[in-house]
C-alpha cells in the first residue's frame, strides 16, 4: 500500500507545482485546457427559512408550508445534498444545521423537525436571513451550490427597543454577506391578507440572483418550491397530464428523455391521498418503493424518485378521490455539464475582429456525442458589454456534437462571454470567458531626426547567470511551498471515522435529552461541537471546542472556559487531547447550568 501512497502524494505534489508555475505564467495554454475539463458532481447546500409568527396561522392555517418544505426535502438526492431549517419570529425559534442526507432517516429527522415548528408574536426578517447566511457561511463546502430560500407572510411586527432602522440595517449587511458569498435568496411571499411588502422581497431575491415568488393562497407552495429546486439545478419543471380523480386508475405518460438522467422526481400534489402503480418501459409493472424507487408521501403531496431511470416512456397509473384535482409535474437531476472550449491563449482582439466559439456537452467529464441527446437543444452565445453593461443574445449553431458560432467585436470594450443551452427540461450555461479589445498603449518609436546607435559587442550585456540563479532559487521556493500546501490540503481533507453520541443534562433538574447519534463521516479537516448541537444558541460557547481527525481516534481542542472531564477527572485540551473508541467525556458549560455527555464510537 505504502506505494500507492507515495505515488497519489507524488501526483498531488506535481499538481500544485503545476499550479505554482502557472501562477508564474508558464503554460497558461495547458492550464486553461485543465481547467476546462475539471468535472465535480454539484451537490446543494440549502437554509430553508420559515417565518414562524402568529400571523402566519392565518395566511396558511393548513400549514401547506411545512408540507412544501417536506417535500422539497424529499426532492434532493438520495445522498449528498445538506438541508438545513431555520424558524424565525423576531428571535430564533428553531434552529438546524446543514444535515447531509445520506440515508433516507436522515430525511425522515428533517420532516420530523418542520413538524415541530412552533409560533411565536413578532416578525423580524432580519434575524432569519443573519441566521441563514451564517450558517452557510460556517458549513458551507467549495464545489457545492448554497441557497436560501426565505417564506414570509408580510412585513416586520418589532418589539420592545427594536426600531426598523436597526433591523433594515443587520438586513443590508446579511444581504451584501449573501451577495459576497454567492449565495442566492429564493423568496416566497405569502399574501392571504393582501399586506405583503412585496417589494422589499423581490429586492432581496433580485440582489443576491435569486427569485421572487408571490402567492395568496399557501396551496401553491409546493409548486413554487418545485420551481425553485429546479431553477437552482438549472431544471425545468414539466407538467405532466393532470387527472381529475374518478374513483379508477388512470394513466399518465412519464418520458425519460435520455441516459443522462440522474433522478426523476414525480411529485402529485392533491388534497387527498392518491394511489399510483408504475411500469418501466418495457411494460413490466415496478414495485413501489422497490431497488431504484422511493416513495413519499404526505398530506399535501405524494412523491416518485426514479434512481438513473431506463430511457423511455414510463408509465404511472393514478386513481384519486372522486372529483379531487390531481397536478402531476417531472423535475429532473441530470448529469450533464456545458463546457466552452478555452480560446486561443495570447490572442489580443480589436474591433471588428470575430471570436469564434465553440461549446459541447459533458458527463463525468467525458464528452457527449449523442445526436438525439442534442437534437431538441437551443443554443445561444451571450455577450456582455462589461464597458456598457448591455447584454446581446447570438444564435449557435448545432451540428449535433457541439455548439458553434462567432461574434464581431463592436467596440474596443472589455467583454464576457459565456453559452447557453435549454431544452424542454433542462438549462445550462459554461462559465464565463472575459477578453479585451481596448488598444494597447503606442510603443514609443525613435525621432526620424536620431538614428539609433548600434550596439557594440563590448556592449551587449553578459551571460545572465544572476537571473538563473535566481530561477533555481525560484524553484526550490515552489517546492517548498507546494509541499507546505500539499501538508494543509491534506489534513483540510482528511476525513473522519465512527460516530459520537451525545446527551445535554440539566444540571438543575437532572433531566436528560434523548441519545442524539452523529456520524462524522460527513466532516473533514475539523467541526465545531456546536455544528453537532445544531447551532443551539444557548449552547453557543461551544463554537470554540474543535475536533480534528487523528489516527482512528479524534482529537478535541478546547479554546474556552468548560471544563472538560473523562473518568471524573478534568483535562486541559487546550492543545488537544484524543479520544479513542468508546471514550467518554463530559463537557460543564459555564454560562448555562448544563453539561454535555459525549461518547465516540469507532
Amino acid at each position: 500500500m505504502k506505494p500507492k501512497k507515495n505515488s497519489n502524494q507524488l501526483s498531488y505534489l506535481l499538481t500544485i507545482l503545476c499550479l505554482c508555475l502557472t501562477l508564474t505564467g508558464v503554460d497558461a495554454f495547458f492550464a486553461s485546457k485543465a481547467i476546462a475539463a475539471t468535472y465535480t458532481e454539484q451537490k446543494i447546500d440549502v437554509v430553508l427559512t420559515v417565518d414562524a409568527s402568529n400571523s402566519m396561522k392565518t395566511s396558511d392555517k393548513n400549514l401547506v408550508a411545512n408540507e412544501a418544505m417536506k417535500m422539497f426535502v424529499d426532492m434532493a438526492s438520495v445522498q449528498g445534498d445538506k438541508i438545513g431549517l431555520v424558524s424565525y419570529t423576531d428571535q430564533i425559534v428553531r434552529e438546524k444545521a446543514l444535515l447531509t442526507i445520506n440515508t433516507p432517516q436522515d430525511k425522515e429527522e428533517l420532516k420530523k423537525f418542520i413538524d415541530q415548528i412552533v409560533r411565536g408574536s413578532y416578525t423580524d426578517i432580519a434575524v432569519g436571513v443573519v441566521e441563514a447566511v451564517k450558517i452557510l457561511e460556517q458549513e458551507r463546502e467549495p464545489g457545492r451550490f448554497p441557497m436560501i430560500v426565505l417564506l414570509s407572510d408580510g412585513n416586520n411586527s418589532l418589539r420592545g427597543s427594536r426600531t426598523q432602522e436597526q433591523s433594515d440595517k443587520e438586513l443590508n449587511e446579511a444581504i451584501d454577506k449573501a451577495i459576497a458569498l454567492g449565495i442566492p435568496i429564493y423568496t416566497i411571499g405569502l399574501n392571504a391578507d393582501g399586506k405583503l411588502n412585496k417589494a422589499n422581497l423581490e429586492d432581496i431575491s433580485k440582489r443576491t440572483n435569486g427569485k421572487s415568488f408571490v402567492t395568496s393562497s399557501a396551496e401553491d407552495l409546493p409548486q413554487i418550491l418545485s420551481e425553485i429546486f429546479a431553477n437552482h439545478l438549472k431544471v425545468k419543471v414539466i407538467p405532466l397530464n393532470g387527472v381529475v380523480g374518478n374513483g379508477q386508475y388512470q394513466d399518465v405518460r412519464v418520458p425519460i428523455p435520455n441516459e443522462n438522467v440522474l433522478e426523476a422526481n414525480i411529485s402529485l400534489i392533491s388534497s387527498k391521498p392518491a394511489q399510483v402503480k408504475l411500469y418501466d418501459p418495457s411494460g413490466q409493472e415496478r414495485a413501489i418503493p422497490s431497488d431504484g424507487i422511493i416513495y413519499s408521501k404526505s398530506n399535501a403531496y405524494s412523491l416518485i424518485k426514479l434512481s438513473k431511470p431506463e430511457l423511455g416512456d414510463w408509465k404511472l397509473q393514478v386513481k384519486g378521490v372522486d372529483k379531487d384535482k390531481i397536478d402531476i409535474n417531472l423535475v429532473f437531476n441530470y448529469d450533464i455539464q456545458l463546457v466552452m472550449e478555452p480560446l486561443a491563449p495570447g490572442v489580443t482582439y480589436k474591433k471588428g475582429d470575430q471570436v469564434e466559439v465553440k461549446a459541447h456537452l459533458e458527463s463525468n467529464g467525458q464528452v457527449l456525442a449523442d445526436e438525439e441527446l442534442y437534437k431538441d437543444i437551443k443554443s445561444t452565445l451571450l455577450v456582455t458589454d462589461l464597458d456598457t453593461q448591455q447584454t446581446e443574445e447570438l444564435p449557435l449553431t448545432n451540428s449535433g456534437q457541439q455548439f458553434e458560432g462567432s461574434y464581431k467585436v463592436a467596440d474596443a470594450h472589455d467583454y464576457e462571454l459565456k453559452i447557453k443551452v435549454e431544452d424542454a427540461s433542462f438549462f445550462r450555461e459554461s462559465e464565463p470567458v472575459k477578453i479585451s479589445a481596448k488598444s494597447a498603449l503606442p510603443q514609443a518609436t525613435p525621432s526620424p531626426s536620431v538614428s539609433p546607435t548600434p550596439v557594440t559587442e563590448k556592449e551587449k550585456e553578459p551571460f545572465p547567470w544572476l537571473y538563473v540563479g535566481g530561477g533555481a532559487a525560484l524553484l526550490i521556493l515552489l517546492i517548498v511551498l507546494a509541499l507546505v500546501i500539499l501538508n494543509k490540503v491534506k489534513k483540510a481533507n482528511k476525513g473522519f471515522y465512527g460516530q459520537v453520541i451525545i446527551e445535554i443534562r440539566d444540571e438543575d433538574t437532572n433531566e436528560r435529552t434523548s441519545p442524539q447519534y452523529k456520524q462524522l463521516n460527513g466532516f473533514k479537516g475539523k467541526f465545531k461541537l456546536h455544528q453537532l448541537l445544531q447551532l443551539a444558541p444557548e449552547l453557543a460557547e461551544t463554537d470554540k471546542i474543535v475536533f480534528v481527525p487523528g489516527k482512528d481516534s479524534i482529537i478535541i481542542y478546547n479554546q474556552t472556559p468548560c471544563i472538560i472531564e473523562k473518568s471524573g477527572r478534568a483535562f486541559d485540551a487546550s492543545k488537544g487531547k484524543e479520544l479513542k473508541n468508546n471514550d467518554r467525556i463530559k463537557i460543564t458549560l459555564q454560562k448555562v447550568n448544563k453539561s454535555i455527555w459525549l461518547d465516540y464510537i469507532v
